[in-house]
């Protein structure tokens, strides 16, 4: 990409020599940006005049063609960059993609065309160019041959896996293009902003795992914004962030499921871009793309990290002791700072092809192999996710004794309830059948004395069983009624039951009366 930067720049020398301008580089960027806006409004602008349809197999294969000379044509507006040749793949299929995140054509248009597009710096060791949008919702990637050829042979299975989940931490792609100028090709494609510009990242890492060669540079650690590896972080956060139980499962969830689409397409070496801002600190400042953004509203769908990790798609809350917008953010700690924390998959479009294969091989012979980024793709998926869990995510852990004591406090009134009111019914009732026993035994013991060998009748016997289970399944109406009853009422019912005792009938009228009367002291 360095050559092709190279050979751009030879092409638009003697345009900067006419114009007077000696700082060719600079045409160059504000060629290549130029060119990336026209092509797009372009493109975009004739996908309206195309009814709506299912997307088929060859839409994912498809390539669009224009041509736009700098004096203009019947089709494409004039301008003062350098005749160039705009190619669009996969018109039909990224409009597709574009649809489901809910990226209206007008918005598309408006955020990458409206105002001049920002560049930024490439921390990594590929030589990609970096283009901001002014509103901060999209980033512009160069990208090499075989990942842009990559990318087009992916679309198909992309295209199912956001059909089944569009809440994913991987790159949303909404378009893949080419500019052809001077014989120089520049591919790029047009992804989500991971971490927001309108809000300050005190800290941000590119993780992946390894331990090889993750260390930030000098060069890298110089910079006013640095990025910092895998060794920088277990340094600086050594205790690892902290999440709550839900958010901490719902993250490690979508990564799992994350990684083994990417272990389904043989893909290996990307990284997870993460971005920290301390809440605590004062710097809070907010630029003007901030503000702009705020102000618009979001135009992309399951864009921010909170919609990507959670089912329900709920917005970010601010913190209590906040005052501005979260931007999507999901909440974290680490010691006794709060965070706000932005992430997301990148560099997916690394294949584990032949040269990836040598390249492990090599460095497996200098090193331990297990250490290396370069790796198979599902041991890489396997590694990245045991550090994610054990080293960069961790669940906050739940006070103790703090769930068992409401659950003593909630549970133990119930049972003193019934410890109380159980136990007096049932000793009440135990009592009065021991007495109503012993009543029965003085009774029959004089019979007894004078026939020992008569025994109890059946007839009586039927009787005293047939009253005693009326006797228990009496309702509390019926106990009640009988309290209204007078007391010669019951002094009769009394002196009858005696004497039907001394007739030689069982004593069980007398047992009933007694034990509703110890039944209606317990319920009285």
């Amino acid at each position: 990409m360095k050559r092709a930067a190279y050979k751009m720049s030879q092409s638009n020398e003697t345009v900067s020599r006419k114009n007077g301008d000696k700082d060719h580089k600079k045409l160059t960027t504000e060629a290549v940006k130029g060119a990336i806006q026209l092509g797009i409004g372009y493109t975009v602008g004739s996908l309206t005049s195309k009814p709506d349809r299912d997307v088929l197999m060859q839409d994912f294969y498809m390539v669009e063609s224009v041509f736009l000379p700098s004096e203009g044509s019947n089709l494409t507006p004039a301008h003062h960059y350098p005749d160039f040749r705009f190619k669009t793949y996969a018109p039909l299929a990224f409009r597709y993609f574009r649809e489901l995140f809910g990226i209206k054509p007008d918005n598309y248009l408006y955020s990458i065309c409206k105002e001049p597009l920002i560049e930024l710096s490439n921390p990594g060791a590929s030589s990609s160019w970096f283009y901001l949008t002014s509103d901060d919702e999209f980033i512009i990637k160069t990208v090499q041959h075989k990942e842009a050829e990559f990318l087009q042979k992916l679309l198909p299975g992309y295209y199912m896996n956001l059909n089944q989940n569009p809440r994913t931490l991987l790159p949303k792609f909404y378009g893949l293009y080419c500019i052809q100028c001077g014989g120089v090709s520049v591919r790029l494609v047009v992804m989500n902003n991971v971490l927001p510009c309108s809000l300050i990242m005190h800290y941000k890492y590119d993780l992946k795992g390894s331990t090889y060669k993750r260390r930030a540079s000098r060069k890298e650690r110089g910079k006013a914004s640095p990025t910092f590896k895998d060794l920088d972080f277990q340094e600086m956060h050594s205790e690892g962030l902290r999440f709550d139980a839900d958010t901490y499962n719902a993250l490690m969830k979508t990564l799992q499921r994350d990684c083994r689409v990417l272990e389904s397409f043989k893909i290996m070496d990307y990284s997870l871009l993460l971005g920290i801002h301390v809440l605590n600190k004062k710097l809070k400042e907010r630029g003007s793309r901030g503000d702009s953004r705020r102000q618009g509203g979001q135009k992309v769908l399951y864009s921010t990290a909170l919609e990507s990790i959670q089912g329900g798609g709920k917005p970010a809350e601010p913190p209590p002791d906040t005052d501005f917008d979260t931007m999507g953010g999901i909440p974290a700690k680490h010691k006794d700072e709060k965070l706000l924390i932005f992430l997301g998959i990148i560099d997916i479009l690394q294949s584990y092809r032949f040269i990836k294969k040598v390249e492990h091989s090599w460095k497996a012979l200098v090193h331990d192999g297990d250490t290396v980024s370069v790796h198979r793709p599902n041991f890489y998926a396997d590694r990245f996710l045991k550090f994610m869990g054990d080293t960069v995510f961790k669940k906050i852990p739940p006070v103790r004794g703090a769930s068992s004591r409401r659950k003593r406090n909630s549970i133990q009134p119930t049972r003193s309830v019934s410890h109380e009111v159980l136990p007096t019914v049932k000793e009440e009732i135990n009592e009065e059948r021991k007495a109503q026993s012993l009543e029965n035994l003085d009774d029959t013991g004089l019979g007894s004395c004078q026939k020992p060998d008569v025994i109890l009748s059946s007839a009586h016997l039927d009787e005293s069983v047939s009253t005693a289970a009326l006797s228990s399944i009496s309702s509390l109406d019926d106990i009640r009624l009988k309290l209204e009853e007078d007391t010669d009422t019951r002094s009769y019912q009394t002196s009858s039951s005696t004497l039907a005792a001394e007739d030689g009938t069982h004593p069980c009228v007398s047992t009933q009366s007694s034990i509703a009367e110890s039944v209606l002291d317990v319920y009285l």
